[in-house]
């Protein structure tokens, strides 16, 4: 039995008059990855964006339903610290471009009025995040270099360390591979899985080979609407929905 870390109920969410997500009911596995993917514009990026309630900024948002972060209602607790809790990685690497690596990495404390008073700690924690992003070998000479001298690929595994430096418990990931080359994309999807052990990740993505790689369970959203959700063994081989199958056989999207 898996245990939940995020559990989602009767979830919708609109923008003025136009209902993007429709009663959704997702339960996601805790130290697991969990593939969302769909056509475009099928509601994808606003599902993680209501995660984190980063859909709050865009004027007429407007949510119904529940999400619960370890039995916390994500709705009723501040805005600030639930994006502690949810991190989020986009898809084009958007490191702060005039921050050296090291401030990149610690970013998110100062952005939250948290201070580290501690240099030691500072360093420690820049380290860690850095590790966990399998870039610390690469960049460990040249911290107060800035984040844009990197490669797309390495300021995409910056970013994944800002995010993870708050140690946050789900670490969203909208399509962080969309804009690499091969060769960065399989670093990072290697990356992906072997970050499962310390949190849990939700990988928006429209590649459905990369969702078959590095995912263990797949959830399929189709005009807004939850189709069909399971381990991804069996999503992939043998789906229960029609809409599935079609959307995994290239019949549309």
């Amino acid at each position: 039995m898996e245990s939940t870390v995020l559990k989602i109920e009767s979830f919708s969410a609109f923008f003025g008059e136009n209902q993007v997500l429709k009663e959704v009911n997702l339960s996601i596995p805790q130290n697991r990855i969990t593939a969302i993917m769909g056509p475009s514009g099928c509601g994808k990026t606003t599902l993680i964006r209501c995660i984190n309630r980063m859909h709050e900024l865009i004027p007429d948002a407007r949510v119904s339903g529940k999400m619960f972060l370890d039995h916390e209602d994500i709705y009723a607790t501040d805005p600030i610290i639930v994006r502690r809790q949810v991190g989020m990685v986009f898809q084009k690497p958007n490191p702060f471009p005039m921050m050296s690596i090291h401030d990149n990495v610690i970013a998110g404390y100062n952005l939250n009025g948290i201070t580290l008073t501690k240099d030691e700690k500072k360093k420690n924690i820049v380290e860690e995040s850095l590790r966990k992003a399998a870039l610390w070998e690469e960049v460990k000479e040249s911290l107060h270099r800035r984040g844009t001298f990197l490669s797309g690929g390495q300021q995409q595994r910056l970013c994944i360390a800002r995010a993870l430096a708050m140690g946050p418990a789900v670490l969203l990931l909208d399509e962080p591979t969309s804009a690499l080359d091969p060769k960065a994309t399989s670093h990072i999807e290697e990356l992906i899985v072997q970050l499962k052990d310390t949190v849990s990740i939700i990988l928006v993505t429209h590649n459905m080979a990369q969702a078959a790689r590095v995912s263990d369970f797949t959830a399929f959203v189709y005009l807004g609407e939850l189709v069909e959700f399971g381990p991804s063994g069996r999503m992939f081989t043998a789906p229960k929905d029609k809409r599935t199958e079609e959307y995994l056989t290239g019949k549309f999207g």
